[in-house]
């Protein structure tokens, strides 16, 4: 298994200010990675010292083996994209593409070669004579993707790539950049703040946040087993009481939130009686009318306030009976719950084995 790129313990500092702190990582031939962040966390920084366009305070970048400390950006096997693309309007589409092969200087039979290869790779095939404007937003975003792929990069650096998209051609090209990767198997280091993008695409994502990774993993397990409260709280969407702990016995933890609740949910011994702790729920984790024969069933009572319709992504925004803290419950893909409106008082439920606790503050 070949590591195409390696990261280890890199910061970069701006006077007093630490953007990017001793962070480590390696990325494998052929892996979509991405980093995942809010805006001002670091990821930009991180991509830019990897493309040579910044140089590290600290640690070591190597790709294939191969430090880059000192080596300048056009001399390192790494290509960027941008989220504006940079495609040149006055150039047709085999053109742009073909441009940093002329750089190069090869000659004019393999630059024609090339190029209708790596049109076909991104089923762009017969497209090359026209003109940039008349592509559409996915369409150009490919063309940048080949005048990328087309010089044979070790690793290709994406940042935030998407940005600019409407949100249904956004929707589209995240298919598309996963479906395209796999078919030219070219390492992808893509930077975003949109979890759904890292999620989609990523074969691995890391989760940064001022200036340091909080969790590498896969993507399905960021989402069911966060590590921290800012991945839980990041990585999907949650409900969240804060309380304290009561008791704990066998690993069942029982905790009194500070809005009146108890609830029981798997934890961990290293939580003392009377510790702080911030308690996740996913919105899918809850029941709505839960069935009485359901063990290990956290149950209370809530007051519906809206129903946000967003199709299968439909949810409930409720307020447990005396607290004002918003609740999104998911709604379940059946019509058996169309009785429900605002105001309405209900049910709900959880099971212990879905809550996820964090020591609090």
């Amino acid at each position: 298994m070949q590591i195409d790129l390696s990261v280890q313990n890199v910061t970069k500092k701006f006077g007093a200010f630490t953007a990017v702190n001793a962070v480590s990582f390696d990325v494998i031939d052929g892996q979509f990675f991405s980093i995942l962040g809010p805006s001002g966390c670091g990821k930009t920084t991180l991509l830019r010292m990897i493309a040579g366009l910044e140089e590290p305070t600290e640690g070591i970048i190597e790709i294939r083996g191969k430090s880059m400390l000192g080596i300048s950006p056009n001399k390192r096997p790494v290509n960027l994209i941008f989220q504006h693309l940079a495609l040149f309007p006055m150039m047709n589409v085999g053109e742009n593409i073909a441009f940093g092969l002329r750089r190069r200087s090869e000659n004019k039979q393999e630059i024609q070669k090339k190029v209708g290869t790596i049109l076909e790779r991104v089923d762009l095939t017969g497209f090359e004579d026209k003109n940039v404007n008349q592509l559409s937003g996915g369409q150009k975003q490919r063309v940048a993707i080949a005048r990328c792929l087309v010089l044979d990069p070790t690793v290709l650096l994406l940042d935030e790539p998407l940005g600019a998209l409407d949100l249904k051609l956004r929707e589209q090209m995240k298919v598309e950049l996963k479906t395209l990767q796999a078919k030219v198997g070219t390492t992808f280091v893509y930077i975003t703040h949109d979890q759904s993008e890292a999620l989609v695409m990523s074969d691995h994502v890391a989760v940064m946040n001022e200036g340091i990774f909080e969790q590498i993993d896969t993507p399905s397990n960021l989402y069911s087993n966060p590590q921290t409260p800012f991945v839980a709280q990041f990585v999907g969407d949650n409900n969240a009481w804060s309380g304290r702990v009561r008791k704990c016995s066998d690993g069942i933890l029982e905790i009194e939130t500070d809005d009146g609740n108890v609830f029981y949910t798997q934890g961990s011994d290293k939580f003392a009686l009377d510790t702080r702790v911030d308690l996740f729920l996913r919105p899918e984790a809850m029941l709505l009318e839960p069935d009485s024969g359901i063990v290990d069933l956290n149950r209370f009572e809530v007051i519906v306030k809206a129903i946000l319709f967003d199709g299968a992504n439909s949810r409930l925004l409720a307020n447990p009976l005396q607290s004002d803290k918003e609740l999104l419950i998911a709604l379940p893909q059946t019509r058996q719950y169309d009785y429900i409106q605002a105001n309405d008082k209900i049910a709900v439920g959880w099971h212990r084995k879905s809550g996820i606790c964090f020591a609090g503050g």
